[in-house]
């Protein structure tokens, strides 16, 4: 732990950092520090020893550090944390008769633009979700659309490419049998149970004769499985001091137009916050990013995960609390 003097002076660093996104130097502190330069030049200087903060080329100034950064979260953060954020926005954006898909979309574009950050939710999933029903409705053409109704009471659907020349006749058998099949699996596990089941005579038959139709319903239930996910406000990171390398932000923008950005937030076990910081992330596009995630759990128990993303440079002090409103309002839906 640091003394108190330290605390003061690195709480002051971030915050002033934050704010500026200019280094820090001891005369800037002494005129709201009740100490000495030298006395705060010397703090500092323990401090970078320490790994808490590090001295820019540019100036005789110091900026926090990863590691100063997460004390400041951890420690120094934890009282007095608060926001000058009208909550009440985030009251009147809960409407019980919209879907929840679209109250998570409305969420995260609010969460951008309160932030100025990069926001994303991942929705809940629907792999634990167990089929009650499935049913093949026709379009036109070789589309079709399949539906999967789950024992929660949700309606899943995906439009499927059926091989061309299809015979309906035919195709009602093949449905009879995949609701047979298939009734109150879980939907991850399908993809498994028809492979257990390929021993079956009536799935030999099925795969003999319409291996396409099936590999057309595996990649459906593939997807139902997978995070639905919302991204909103890609464009703000570019206002950020930290991002006028040309390169740095084609690296970045490169990043949020790709899936692999479920890999950064995905949520796992964690009943709350997770704060990752700059290299933390493991991914070499968010080295001077962090990320914030808060899960949130809808009344069906499955859970979702709502994340800012932001330069290291982020504020904490107004992110936090906020994320933590909103997804205590998600859990609501």
């Amino acid at each position: 732990m640091l003394t108190d003097r330290k605390n003061e002076v690195l709480r002051l660093i971030v915050e002033l950092f934050v704010k500026t996104a200019e280094p820090v130097g001891s005369r800037v502190l002494s005129k709201q520090l009740p100490y000495s330069p030298a006395t705060i030049r010397n703090e500092m200087a323990d401090l970078e020893e320490e790994g808490f903060l590090e001295k820019t080329h540019s100036s005789s100034g110091r900026v926090p550090s990863e590691k100063g950064y997460h004390y400041y979260v951890d420690t120094l953060m934890r009282e007095g944390v608060d926001t000058d954020i009208d909550l009440t926005l985030i009251d009147d954006l809960f409407d019980k008769d919209m879907a929840r898909d679209k109250t998570i979309e409305r969420a995260i574009n609010l969460l951008s633009q309160l932030t100025n950050y990069t926001s994303i939710a991942l929705g809940p999933t629907a792999k634990n979700s167990r089929i009650k029903k499935i049913e093949l409705v026709p379009l036109y053409g070789e589309l079709s659309v399949l539906l999967i109704v789950t024992n929660l009471g949700h309606v899943e659907s995906k439009n499927i490419s059926l091989p061309k020349g299809t015979d309906m006749d035919e195709l009602s058998h093949i449905m009879r049998i995949m609701n047979d099949i298939l009734y109150d699996v879980p939907i991850a596990q399908v993809s498994q149970k028809l492979q257990y089941e390929i021993n079956h005579q009536k799935i030999k038959e099925l795969m003999a004769y319409n291996k396409k139709i099936i590999d057309a319903f595996l990649e459906a239930f593939t997807e139902f499985t997978q995070s639905k996910f919302y991204l909103s406000g890609q464009s703000n990171m570019l206002y950020q001091p930290e991002f006028k390398d040309l390169d740095r932000v084609r690296e970045l923008m490169n990043f949020f137009e790709k899936n692999d950005i479920l890999k950064l937030v995905e949520h796992d076990d964690s009943n709350g916050l997770t704060v990752r910081i700059g290299r933390e992330n493991q991914i070499s596009a968010m080295k001077d990013c962090s990320v914030i995630m808060v899960p949130y759990q809808v009344d069906d128990g499955e859970k979702g995960t709502l994340a800012v993303v932001g330069p290291t440079r982020m504020d904490y002090r107004k992110v936090i609390p906020l994320l933590q409103y909103l997804a205590q309002h998600l859990s609501k839906l």
